[in-house]
């Protein structure tokens, strides 16, 4: 039911701030202290002319692994606080031919940084990486590993 709930709440933002991420009908398997597991399924919309995950469904899906634990953190924390993407870094390792499950094992540090950005008035910026598998295939070998610079600013705070 939880993760229902958060599935929910990644659709609603996506549907109120960035529509795209409703395109690739995105859900959350796992939403743990530590752990945040997202899905993106492979489907008409999401896979490329060799029947894999798409390069840009896979940059949506890494993005809202590390994204969806900062939102939820933000939404907690009752405050104005702003994020963004500073930087990406993929390498890809196989073809995604499968539903594929993006991986972010830092939720802890994402939490840390929201919780350093209540009190801090400048932009905060750290990075995370994250994994994605095809669970069909193989729950442990990746098919991508990524890293992504996320950029906080508390705008409730005056620098």
């Amino acid at each position: 039911m939880k993760n229902l709930k958060y599935t929910a709440f990644i659709n609603l933002y996506g549907l109120l701030k960035i529509p795209l991420v409703l395109f690739i009908s995105p859900r959350v398997v796992e939403a743990g202290e530590k752990r945040f597991i997202l899905k993106v399924p492979l489907s008409y919309r999401t896979k490329n002319h060799l029947n894999s995950m798409y390069f840009g469904a896979l940059g949506i899906g890494a993005e809202l692994s590390i994204a969806a634990a900062a939102v939820m953190a933000i939404s907690e924390s009752k405050q104005k606080i702003d994020f963004v993407f500073k930087d990406f870094s993929g390498q890809y390792l196989k073809r995604g031919d499968g539903d594929v499950h993006f991986i972010c094992d830092e939720v802890e540090a994402v939490k840390a940084l929201i919780d350093e950005a209540k009190t801090n008035p400048a932009r905060i910026e750290r990075k995370f990486k994250g994994y994605a598998v095809v669970p069909k295939t193989s729950e442990t070998e990746p098919i991508m590993t990524y890293e992504l610079t996320l950029s906080v600013r508390n705008r409730s705070l005056k620098s």
